[in-house]
């Protein structure tokens, strides 16, 4: 007895006699209960809309909308749905045609079951490890870190963070390129190091940032030279692989990268080779590397400005970080880190922050993401002399980053006060609910910001979030 399967089938062709004489092949020898039969090619889009199918067979000639014309809509529209082709077209270039164009599988029409089944539990066999890997994936997005310490430099309770922390522990052992995305001062480094601590700890780490490097200074600072290279180079010097060894070679600005410097990184990525400046003796590359950027290499690819067999090289494994905004929920413990960081190494007392900081930091947009709250911490503490910290050190860089000017408090008062209301006023009901809302909108649903933003407690805060959600 044939194992019983509960995938469905969708088989496609315009022979009725053989369209049931396969239904029935499948049923009694493949073990397939669930076998939808489409004699119409141009019905086949619409019952995949109403209802889930795991596998399709496809003839190709077919009258109305041939299988070679069918078979490229079929893979844009459900790319997730193995197609096989079962024609009695035996030919070459058709069946070269049909896996160009997204088939999975090329079958002539037979008499014999066994190549049938056998292209069928292949293609069944694809899609369940597919769903291993998606469910490897979640488990590897859900389960606790298992060498946390790697990430202690990074100060962060946010689930997308964490995530990420976690996918990097996961792919850090395999050796292939890192590329780690994301905004100026947004922490790339720091996630860089990470990878190397988890996976080549004992080993060098060489950061080298290239931005600003033409082709043979860069070419110089990775490869090194040998004595007599060129003019002034009177003895051997090692460059930046050989240093890093057995260890993490980190290139920061990849984006910045010369279009001549970009093939040479692309052979050593390729050939795990590289020659020193005026040698002919090729020397291996042991080390693993980490690249970073804040540019968008997909945009740099499609201008023309960045190389693609480059770019999918490096992007063996993607972090990308999210900007600070992104992470509000991260500001208290930023904030606490930044002040007792910047205290010790001023020589000073903690200070302690006023509530309304928090407040204020929750509505700034921080394109210098922790790097830019970390420079703000340390001049507030630096100018800072007894009793609560002062606000205005925080209120000028804002300012000056905005590219507006400070406001006087008569001046600010009024800014906070103005707004425009419809021609029908609201309630002070439903004032105070949009308020509510809004507040908890711009704190992106962090309560303890948005109690800070209204001049509340956070008992209070979540009391009026109870009332609106009983009223709505």
């Amino acid at each position: 007895m044939p194992i019983r399967h509960n995938k469905s089938l969708l088989l496609v062709d315009d022979e009725p006699l053989w369209l049931r004489a396969l239904s029935r092949t499948l049923q009694r020898s493949g073990g397939f209960a669930d076998i939808i039969e489409c004699q119409d090619s141009r019905q086949v889009l619409g019952i995949l809309a109403e209802r889930p199918v795991s596998l399709i067979l496809l003839d190709l000639t077919m009258p109305h909308l041939p299988g070679d014309e069918l078979l490229p809509l079929l893979v844009e529209q459900y790319p997730e749905i193995p197609v096989i082709v079962n024609t009695a077209l035996n030919q070459v270039e058709t069946a070269v045609q049909c896996m160009q164009l997204g088939a999975f599988d090329f079958l002539v029409k037979t008499s014999e079951e066994g190549p049938l089944l056998a292209g069928i539990h292949r293609a069944l066999r694809f899609l369940e490890l597919q769903g291993e890997n998606r469910a490897l994936q979640q488990q590897v997005l859900n389960e606790e870190l298992r060498n946390p310490e790697a990430f202690s430099r990074i100060h962060t309770q946010n689930c997308r963070m964490l995530a990420l922390f976690r996918y990097l522990e996961a792919v850090a052992p395999s050796g292939q390129p890192v590329l780690i995305t994301g905004e100026s001062g947004a922490g790339k480094e720091l996630l860089a190091r990470a990878v190397h601590l988890l996976s080549r700890k004992a080993e060098p780490w060489v950061p080298v940032n290239v931005a600003g490097l033409d082709d043979n200074v860069f070419s110089d600072t990775l490869f090194g030279h040998v004595r007599g290279a060129f003019t002034g180079a009177d003895q051997h010097r090692p460059g930046m692989i050989e240093q890093a060894a057995g260890g993490t070679l980190f290139l920061d600005e990849i984006g910045d990268l010369s279009p001549l410097s970009q093939v040479k990184l692309l052979r050593l990525l390729q050939e795990g080779e590289y020659l020193p400046l005026g040698s002919d003796k090729p020397k291996r590359c042991r080390a693993r590397i980490v690249v970073a950027t804040n540019q968008d290499l997909e945009l740099l690819q499609k201008q023309g400005r960045f190389r693609k067999d480059l770019y999918y090289r490096l992007r063996g494994h993607h972090a990308q970080v999210p900007a600070l905004r992104q992470r509000r929920d991260d500001l208290p413990l930023l904030l606490e880190y930044f002040l007792a960081e910047a205290a010790e190494e001023l020589g000073k007392k903690r200070p302690t922050p006023p509530p309304e900081l928090l407040a204020l930091l929750g509505s700034y947009h921080f394109p210098g993401n922790v790097r830019e709250l970390r420079a703000m911490v340390y001049d507030a503490v630096s100018l800072h002399e007894s009793g609560k910290l002062s606000m205005a050190a925080f209120k000028k860089a804002m300012g000056e980053s905005s590219g507006g000017t400070e406001l006087s408090g008569e001046d600010e008062t009024a800014a906070s006060v103005t707004c425009s209301f419809p021609p029908r006023l609201p309630s002070i009901e439903d004032a105070v609910s949009q308020l509510v809302d809004e507040a908890m909108r711009r704190a992106q649903g962090n309560q303890g910001i948005a109690a800070g933003m209204l001049g509340i407690s956070r008992q209070a805060l979540s009391k009026r979030l109870k009332k609106n959600s009983t009223s709505s």
